[in-house]
């Protein structure tokens, strides 16, 4: 008697393949990263000096020391000097130097926090423009210099000045601003080779000091007319600001900006 084998069932072959899942579910194993643009140059430039001045109001490291150092320098002259005033070179040579050792307090000190806390790897780390560092530290010293003048110029006006600085001060300013931004690009690239050493103390005023000898010349001549006794106002006139100067320290500022732009992502990377 020969096994009776039943045929398959009608259903059974005629089934379709197992349809694979959807898109949308297969996706679930494999979730996709959304990629964040990396923020702007100007976005980190703005973050970066947030920062800086941020910790400089919470620490009080740079410009109470500044200020402090400006201030008893010029109470030093008023009593070295035996004299109630000073005016032409005489006056600006004091103001000068003093503003500039001044900023060498601010200058070294403007790359200490990120180089014994780790900022530098994490700034490289970041995708980011190096330069933004650069823009933000010297906007920062620059700021820095300019709270120092306003407590030094007047200071300085009082100890060693005769006449009042209400007249000259705006052509000053003029002077104050050009000679402050020489000061920020030259002290800005200085403080960060200096950092990088063991001698940075030592290294950064040896470095920045010859450097910023044509931003003392210049800043010198172009105040020496606005400080004498009688004191015609006017840029460029009799008595005014020699423009000659004023287009010497502006020249230096912009090349000395250049080449801190063109050398700074090397020196942060070494």
């Amino acid at each position: 008697m020969s096994a009776h084998i039943p045929a398959p069932s009608r259903s059974l072959a005629a089934s379709p393949p197992e349809a694979s899942p959807p898109a949308a579910v297969a996706g679930r194993s494999a979730p996709v990263r959304a990629s964040r643009k990396p923020p702007g140059m100007w976005a980190t430039v703005a973050a970066l000096l947030r920062k800086e001045l941020l910790v400089e109001l919470r620490t009080l490291e740079s410009v109470p020391g500044m200020s402090l150092f400006a201030v008893t320098t010029f109470v030093v002259f008023h009593f070295a000097l035996n004299q109630n005033t000073v005016s032409g070179d005489e006056a600006a040579g004091i103001l000068w130097v003093t503003l500039l050792f001044a900023a060498m307090l601010g200058v070294n000190r403007l790359f200490v926090a990120d180089q014994d806390q780790g900022g530098f790897d994490a700034f490289l780390l970041a995708p980011v423009d190096r330069t933004a560092m650069l823009l933000a530290k010297a906007l920062a010293l620059f700021a820095y210099l300019a709270v120092l003048e306003l407590i030094a110029v007047p200071a300085f006006g009082l100890l060693l000045l005769a006449p009042p600085l209400g007249q000259t001060l705006p052509d000053l300013l003029v002077v104050l601003v050009l000679a402050d931004l020489g000061i920020a690009a030259i002290g800005t690239l200085v403080a960060a080779l200096a950092v990088q050493t063991r001698a940075r103390d030592l290294l950064g005023p040896l470095l920045a000091l010859p450097l910023l000898v044509p931003v003392v010349i210049g800043a010198a001549r172009a105040s020496s007319p606005l400080l004498v006794l009688a004191h015609p106002a006017g840029v460029g006139g009799a008595g005014g600001v020699p423009i000659r100067w004023l287009a010497t320290l502006a020249l230096y500022d912009l090349v000395f900006g250049l080449i801190a732009y063109a050398v700074f992502d090397f020196l942060l990377e070494d």
